[in-house]
């Protein structure tokens, strides 16, 4: 078994600890009912969660901009689903939905106890690309908050993970080395090979299942991980 050393962890948040898609559809259910949407939600979650990864994959390279990627998710998924709704609708509910989905609380399971067993041990960080506004909601919401010596949002910093700059900026917040910190993540490109260019260890948690490589050390649930701690 290979064991990780490192004296500072990084997590990243939506997808490794707070269960995005998760909340996500609960926030959606909300609004469904709030705007009397008719169309089943099933169907629109089958092809919002792809178009949502691909328009954050587009943000993060910065190709599209916070406002572009809030309303053109939702356009694009109603438009493939023959669901006609209003130009002045999708702002709405893009502006509910930034409302809303931080009331929702639901984290992976483990998470509690990974985060309980760490923190004795290690300094531990939050660097995420997620919205500024919404992100401290969902660790206080969720009970996370006082885990985390540091919190680093993409927005506030001006990059976005992989940029080397967004890590040296929070290996800096920290007062940490890149040889001495471990990135936990669940995006490959992100926050895996960002946080490996750097200089850092990785571990890559991968909930779904569908990765393979030899980058870093994986696991599909957190309670795997403190055997590697």
């Amino acid at each position: 078994m290979d064991k990780l050393a490192p004296k500072h962890i990084f997590f990243d948040l939506d997808h490794t600890l707070w269960d995005f898609e998760k909340n996500s559809a609960a926030t959606f259910e909300l609004l469904f009912d709030k705007f009397n949407v008719s169309l089943d939600l099933a169907q629109f979650l089958e092809v919002y969660v792809p178009a949502n990864m691909e328009y954050w994959k587009l943000y993060r390279q910065g190709k599209i901009a916070k406002e572009e990627l809030r309303y053109r998710r939702l356009s694009d998924v109603f438009n493939r689903c023959n669901y006609r709704v209003s130009d002045r609708m999708i702002g709405e509910m893009a502006d509910g939905y930034i409302e809303y989905l931080s009331s929702f609380t639901h984290v992976f399971d483990y998470t509690k106890e990974l985060l309980d067993y760490l923190v004795e041990r290690y300094p531990m960080h939050i660097l995420t690309n997620g919205f500024a506004e919404i992100q401290s909601k969902k660790l206080k919401g969720a009970g996370l908050e006082g885990y985390f010596q540091t919190v680093v949002n993409a927005e506030d910093v001006g990059f976005k993970k992989p940029d080397p700059r967004i890590f040296a900026f929070a290996l800096d917040k920290a007062n940490a080395t890149a040889s001495e910190s471990l990135m936990i993540g669940d995006d490959l490109e992100a926050d895996i090979l960002g946080a490996k260019n750097c200089g850092f260890d990785a571990l890559h948690f991968d909930v779904d299942n569908v990765h393979s490589h030899n980058h870093c050390l994986i696991v599909n649930c957190l309670s795997e991980i403190k055997q590697y701690l």
